[in-house]
């Protein structure tokens, strides 16, 4: 994908969601959304109470039960009530009234349609009344209800779940939030549980993280950082982004102290462990544009320079000794470290484990995914319990089980969305609300499983190490479980499983498959290297971070996958011809120059092939370029006209060594003047030779006439006058009279 460096778009950190009504609804149902009071709107004043972060022009009402609503016999029972208010009206004070039911609820079903607000489900009787202070435009309100354990609401509550709620009255009716107390039955046996916590770096574009970045992340108050903290000392199961240590060892020694630091800390954890793809790259996405198993990184070469990887300190000759003669032998070995260790997660990792975005695993995938595991480890898929027929039935399914033949991990749906819930809630008045829910749909899953059960705290982004410790703490230390590792949870036999229809996602499906045609395209374009991994390296890890499943549901990804394939036809476009113009050849044999445009950071090997129209010249056909990286280089071709003028079209095509096609061809018009040189050389030598015949031909004839003129001269001295008869001057000299003999004509 990236040879000029593309542009990186840095999100802000997205905010944990508030708590409003249809996220609540969906695992708790421990809020209530209200219209705007019809009263003329006030302009917010200035308050030192908390600013509400709920959507403009609702109010949402909150019951949050304290210690996960847990009471056993002889403890109180505390809850937070709180008013966020977001409208521009102050809500008057009002008294909120708490309820609890005596009977407890008779299924999970019947505490997901309770915690969902219908009040209709259980009988429940007033137990407690709390004033609330008027809330200010924009702000919140909160108090703590406490009943003392000797309260005789709380006498003779047996094991079990109970429904509670509070309520006030407002103009638009009864305000209700409903919420559990769970009384456990400590009597019995303990359920093995295991909870997965996703170690990832949220959305990105490129493959590797940067130091920069790195340095972010691993801070004290980096992201990276609060996920390491929350998980250290618990039993989690980590469910690790191998992106993350790649990022780290390829820069070496110029890696960030803190990032090396968080490494080292990751290896050392002792909780066992799966590595997610590359990225946490969407496997369903993937499968479902037609490949026959998920994508993996090629190579990093791209990333690494050697100057960050210098040879071993060679070791100190040891001190022989009476029982060894064997010394050390020094480490030179200054080589790059291999795609297998860069990716490792550390101990206890479990191989071909795959886990797809929630929901969206059919049969179809499960089947392929569990076709993938070796002859040492089975393959296994996560997946929600809401998408087998028996969760969806609303019965609790087991963690280990099969579908067909693939292997499958359930974890509990309900439970799962709640946690999620908890772990991005700051406020620890309004994550007691969510954490009730999940630790009382535990209490029906651990009386209802045949075997050991599963739960997420989801993939939730920029959690505080608190929230995400919270949340991990409600579900490993909740009454009736114990948390166990992979290996426990998936010693047993495993349950048949049946999945309900999971709709597909086509827009995700398509971008995977378009993603997989570019990178096609792009690994043949880079034979034009010697070593084609660096690009096809980079384009792989890219592409793999765009398909994350942090990206899902973003609004933000179809730019981010607009961007990478528009970075990639960059990648295409940056070897090529520059532009020729028409050019006039005169002579017989001369170089033709063109220039071959190179805007990789690499030299890349090249073949130019010149193909003429017609035969008046005679070109060589291949020509070996090396072009130097980001500059442009000049290519002789060498031409030898045949007799004859006129023009010829010459067709230009770069190729890589295995002839693939690099960019456009080009062609260039030639104006050929081959005979014009032998014309003119046989016209001048016509000319010089008939120059040298004339001067040859008149010479001859002065040197016949001087000759004939002496002989006459000789002859006229015998006869009187010194003139021969007959005899003729020389062409071209004048006759003098004879010069008069002395003493002749004198008397």
């Amino acid at each position: 994908m990236i040879v000029t460096r593309p542009r990186v778009r840095r999100r802000p950190p997205r905010r944990a969601p508030r708590l409003v009504t249809a996220a609540l609804a969906a695992v708790a149902a421990l809020a209530v959304v209200l219209p705007a009071p019809a009263l003329a709107a006030t302009e917010p004043s200035p308050t030192p109470t908390p600013t509400s972060s709920i959507a403009p022009g609702t109010t949402v009402f909150t019951l949050a039960p304290v210690s996960n609503g847990v009471v056993r016999p002889g403890d109180a029972l505390t809850v937070w009530l709180s008013l966020q208010n977001g409208t521009d009206a102050e809500l008057a004070a009002t008294e909120v009234t708490l309820s609890l039911g005596r009977t407890p609820l008779a299924s999970r079903t019947a505490l997901r349609d309770w915690l969902a607000g219908d009040l209709d489900e259980a009988a429940v009787q007033p137990i407690a009344t709390k004033a609330l202070d008027p809330v200010a435009p924009g702000t919140d309100e909160e108090t703590a209800l406490t009943l003392a354990p000797e309260d005789p609401a709380l006498a003779g509550l047996t094991p079990g779940v109970y429904p509670l709620v509070a309520s006030y009255p407002s103009e638009a009716g009864v305000v209700s939030s409903t919420s559990a107390v769970i009384v456990p039955d400590d009597g019995r046996a303990p359920v093995d549980i295991g909870v997965v916590v996703p170690i990832t770096a949220g959305p990105r574009e490129e493959g590797l993280l940067t130091a920069d970045e790195l340095t972010e992340l691993t801070a004290p108050d980096g992201a990276l950082t609060s996920q390491l903290g929350a998980v250290t000392g618990t039993d989690a199961i980590l469910a690790v982004d191998p992106a993350i240590p790649a990022a780290i060892r390829v820069l070496g020694t110029a890696a960030p102290q803190p990032a090396l630091a968080w490494l080292a800390q990751l290896e050392a954890l002792p909780n066992s462990r799966f590595a997610l793809q590359f990225g946490d790259a969407d496997v369903t996405a993937q499968l479902q544009s037609g490949l026959a198993r998920p994508l993996a990184p090629k190579s990093f070469t791209y990333a690494m320079s050697p100057d960050d990887f210098p040879p071993a300190t060679p070791s100190p000759e040891p001190e022989p000794s009476p029982t060894s003669s064997a010394t050390a032998i020094p480490s030179t070995d200054a080589s790059l470290p291999w795609t297998e260790e860069l990716l490792e997660i550390g101990p206890g990792d479990r191989d071909a484990t795959y886990w797809p975005a929630d929901g969206t695993a059919d049969t179809d995938v499960v089947t392929t995914l569990g076709g993938l595991g070796t002859d040492d480890t089975t393959a296994l898929t996560v997946i929600p319990s809401a998408t087998t027929r028996a969760g969806a039935a609303g019965a609790t399914v087991a963690a280990n089980g099969t579908v067909g033949d693939a292997g499958v991990l359930v974890y509990d749906s309900d439970v799962s969305a709640a946690l999620n819930e908890g772990s991005e809630l700051e406020e620890t008045w309004l994550r007691g609300a969510p954490l009730t829910a999940a630790t009382a749909y535990l209490a029906f899953a651990t009386a209802e499983s045949s075997g050991p059960l599963l739960v997420t705290v989801g993939r939730g982004e920029d959690r505080s190490r608190l929230a995400l410790g919270t949340a991990i703490t409600a579900a490993a230390a909740a009454p009736g479980v114990e948390p166990h590792t992979l290996t426990v949870l998936t010693a047993g036999d495993p349950a048949a499983l049946e999945l309900t229809d999971v709709d597909a996602s086509p827009e995700r499906a398509a971008a995977a498959s378009a993603l997989v045609g570019d990178e096609s395209e792009l690994g043949r374009f880079a034979t034009i290297l010697d070593d084609p991994s660096l690009l096809t390296g980079r384009e792989r890890n890219a592409m793999l971070q765009v398909l994350g499943i942090a990206w899902v549901g973003d609004p933000e990804w179809p730019t981010a996958l607009a961007d990478h394939r528009e970075a990639t036809r960059a990648t295409l476009d940056s070897v090529g011809l520059l532009p020729t113009t028409p050019t006039n050849l005169f002579g017989s044999r001369a170089p033709l120059q063109f220039w071959v445009r190179n805007e990789l950071p690499y030299p890349v090997n090249l073949v130019l092939y010149t193909t003429p129209d017609n035969l008046r010249l005679d070109v060589q056909g291949e020509t070996t370029v090396v072009a130097t990286p980001q500059s442009n280089t000049r290519v002789d071709v060498p031409v030898q006209a045949r007799v004859g003028r006129g023009e010829v079209t010459l067709t230009l095509q770069l190729r890589s060594p295995q002839f693939v096609a690099i960019g456009e061809a080009e062609t260039v018009d030639i104006n050929v003047w081959a005979d014009w040189e032998g014309v003119g050389i046989a016209a001048l030598a016509v000319v010089v030779g008939g120059l040298v015949v004339v001067g040859v031909v008149r010479t001859v004839l002065r040197v016949r006439r001087r000759r004939r003129g002496v002989d006459a001269a000789a002859a006229g001295d015998e006869t009187p006058g010194g003139q021969a008869a007959g005899a003729e001057e020389p062409s071209g000299e004048a006759s003098l009279p004879a010069a008069p003999a002395d003493g002749d004509g004198e008397k």
